[in-house]
């Protein structure tokens, strides 16, 4: 099986989860997001929540990787201070993936880029509590 059918393979399980993120966050992204990219033949398919923040399966016709982007956070309690963060730095995070990836891990790889919008400053919700 080549690369391009297993990323089709991973579309088939995938998309129904980006569709409904999609539907979810209509209300909390801006204007004309998110956008949902549909090419697995020409080697992707994602999401992008904004200019800022997307997760993207590609293929470079031989692996399969998840390619994140977003941008970094100097407020981030989580980074070591024996280095530089600078704020609003673009990190682009790619990561293989297997070919026989559970929908779990799946389902973990799309939170993380939920996780990273819904936690970056400035975002406010509302919510019924």
């Amino acid at each position: 099986m080549t690369a391009t059918e297993t990323l089709q393979g991973l579309r088939d399980r995938v998309m129904p989860m980006l569709e409904q993120v999609a539907a979810d966050y209509a209300e909390r992204v801006p204007a004309g997001y998110p956008v949902l990219n549909d090419a697995p033949v020409r080697g992707l398919f994602g999401i992008e929540l904004d200019p800022s923040f997307s997760l993207y399966f590609t293929t470079d016709g031989e692996s399969i990787y998840a390619d994140y982007y977003f941008r970094s956070h100097r407020i981030d309690a989580r980074t070591s201070a024996s280095r530089e963060k600078f704020a609003g730095r673009p990190v682009e995070d790619r990561r293989v993936i297997s070919p026989t990836v559970s929908d779990l891990e799946l389902r973990n790889l799309i939170a993380e880029v939920l996780s990273r919008w819904n936690t970056q400053p400035l975002i406010v919700h509302i919510t019924d509590t």
